[in-house]
């Protein structure tokens, strides 16, 4: 996720662009911020100027002194990267060959390679390791046969495959912007003697609180005095569609969400579909299964939600690959190392990629001649570095310190390469090996439909739970690790004491602390007449000794006896299951969390990111 935005005005209207730009995008520094970029029209002599670099926007303001320019349009972009490390030649804007066209994009663009190859042969010289860049050269090699830029900014687009959101300047026309959006957001602001596209709200809101939002497969151009938008080659009416937005600046960071944690869970279904547009647009999955085919051992680790995540990649290795692998939280790394050596393989799992524990996993298993494949959501951070194989989800900034669309994005790459996995040993054929990824494409909208579809029930469901001290979370198969995830979320925002368990395990002692209404969560994430069959049997138990019975996961364990409260996610196979259960779970953790007078976002004694022992 990465925030853009430009700007075309005239000089009466807004004397500057270039104060706007700079403004604008610290707005929208909360998407994405390793590195920042400014692409604009010089007010006296008409060149595009591009100045960019590695680093923080006000860092790279003050570095080329930005605000001492003058400008008459521009684009700007700060950073979440994708493909290539944050750097200051895979930072925004991108230009063409001849200096004339600048380019900001947020989102992927998953044929990149082969149009890279295709330039590359009609002598395009590329700059950077960014998909970004195919999309000035595009409209450089358009413009050869098109005379007018826009049929050439159309063909250019037409060209792409993936999500986006583009806006374009191109010298020869320096009061125009070209815009098109495709899943990744964008939006226009309407105003007087001036128009804004941006990626959000925040950076609009200062100059007009008039906005378009543009939708999928949109595209066309502002200038001054005028915007065109066109939907499959035919010109759409915009003016009815003006919205007057009458949020805080605040607000607006949040998208109009109380909290980023809200916000975050509602991004779940676009940012695992560009997670797993991104993946099946790389080798990076299918890198990481070679090196685990190569290995006698295979290892997971991670902290808190990163090792949740791994315990489900054990899972699906288990039952898709038939290989069996070794979980441990990273803390605990030194009753592991001793196993270390060139037989094994070692899967690090951090969102940040700077997790100290984690990191001192990786160090103890690389000294002894393990392999290591990180799975993390920070392009060149600490982790990914020092690995011999990359994994990045495209989860973007994660505001919020409890972990929400991270750890499904996670659970998407993970899964992918055990599919991978099995696929090369055999175990899945060609065919079910393209059945399962078609399935895996499905998980943005199977979470989406998962918020939609519980968000009542989750609300009358914390008016029941909202004044217990202790609540139980029980799972068999897949449910255990997303029952221990879920536990992981109530106890982290709402500070109820909230414990998961294996459910067979539960009669081996957390049963004794049963009593009338005490709350006990199954998670029903096995479609198997076995394991329904188990779970009723532990329900029965639980509500023998009084307890509040509640069920969260396919529809057929909803209908069992004993059951006070249910969640259903319909009919998911197994492959599905954890993107349709968890959305629910954390918008419960959520609520709870608000109705008790917490503060989701920042809970106490906790931190985004642990760096120290």
């Amino acid at each position: 996720m990465c925030g853009i935005v430009g700007i075309t005005a005239d000089h009466e209207a807004l004397a500057n662009a270039i104060d706007y730009l700079v403004n604008g995008l610290k707005r929208l520094e909360y998407r994405g911020y390793d590195s920042a970029g400014f692409g604009f029209i010089e007010c006296r002599t008409g060149r595009l100027i591009v100045l960019k670099d590695k680093g923080k926007i006000d860092e790279v303001v003050e570095k080329y002194n930005v605000t001492s320019y003058c400008g008459v349009a521009g684009i700007a972009h700060t950073r979440w990267a994708t493909h290539g490390a944050p750097n200051k030649a895979n930072a925004h804007p991108h230009v063409d060959c001849s200096g004339k066209v600048a380019v900001v994009h947020n989102g992927i663009i998953k044929n990149f390679v082969e149009l890279r190859e295709f330039l590359e042969e009609r002598g395009h010289v590329f700059k950077s390791d960014t998909d970004t860049e195919v999309i000035a050269h595009l409209f450089e090699e358009f413009l050869k046969t098109e005379r007018d830029p826009f049929e050439a900014f159309k063909k250019t687009i037409s060209m792409l495959e993936g999500a986006y959101a583009i806006v374009l300047l191109y010298a020869d026309q320096p009061l125009r912007l070209y815009f098109a959006r495709k899943v990744s957001p964008l939006i226009i602001g309407v105003g007087r003697g001036f128009n804004i596209v941006s990626s959000d709200i925040p950076s609009i809101l200062p100059l007009t609180r008039n906005i378009i939002a543009l939708r999928d497969d949109e595209y066309g151009y502002i200038e001054p005095y005028m915007v065109y938008i066109e939907y499959k080659g035919q010109k759409t009416s915009w003016r009815q569609r003006i919205t007057t937005v009458t949020w805080s600046v605040e607000d607006a960071e949040k998208a109009g969400y109380p909290h980023f944690m809200l916000k975050e869970i509602m991004e779940q279904p676009r940012v695992l579909y560009e997670t797993f547009t991104g993946l099946t647009s790389s080798n990076e999955v299918y890198d990481a299964a070679r090196l685990i085919n190569e290995a006698d051992y295979v290892f997971v680790t991670g902290a808190g939600t990163s090792y949740h995540a791994g315990l489900v990649f054990a899972y699906y290795m288990s039952r898709l690959a038939r290989t069996p692998v070794i979980p441990f939280i990273s803390s605990e790394y030194k009753s592991y190392e001793s196993l270390a050596s060139e037989k094994a393989v070692l899967i690090a799992v951090s969102q940040s990629g700077e997790t100290i524990d984690t990191l001192q996993a990786l160090r103890a298993f690389k000294a002894k001649g393990a392999r290591i494949i990180a799975v993390s959501n920070v392009i060149a951070s600490t982790i990914p570095r020092e690995s011999d194989s990359v994994v990045y989800t495209r989860a973007g900034p994660e505001i919020g310190v409890a972990a929400t669309k991270t750890f499904l994005t996670q659970v998407l790459a993970l899964t992918m390469m055990a599919m991978q996995l099995a696929n090369m040993r055999g175990y899945i054929s060609d065919g079910e090996y393209k059945d399962m990824v078609e399935l895996l494409s499905r998980a943005g909208r199977v979470a989406g439909e998962g918020i939609n579809a519980s968000t009542r029930e989750v609300e009358r469901l914390v008016d029941a739970l909202k004044k217990k001290h202790s609540i139980y979370v029980l799972g068999r198969g897949l449910g255990v690790p997303l029952a221990y995830e879920a536990a992981l979320k109530i106890k982290e925002v709402s500070y109820i004491h909230a414990e998961a368990y294996p459910a067979g395990e539960s009669k081996h002692g957390p049963i004794a602390l049963i009593e009338k209404g005490f709350p006990v969560i199954f998670v029903g994430a096995e479609p198997g007449e076995d394991y329904l069959e188990m779970i009723q049997g532990n329900i029965l138990e639980m509500k023998a000794r009084g307890a509040f019975t509640i069920v969260v996961g396919h529809d057929a364990y909803t209908k069992l006896e004993g059951v006070d409260y249910a969640i259903g996610i319909g009919e998911q196979p197994v492959i599905l299951a954890p993107y349709a259960i968890i959305p629910p779970l954390q918008l419960l953790a959520y609520k709870l969390a608000v109705s008790l007078g917490y503060d989701p976002d920042k809970p106490r004694n906790l931190a985004k990111t642990v760096t120290v022992e």
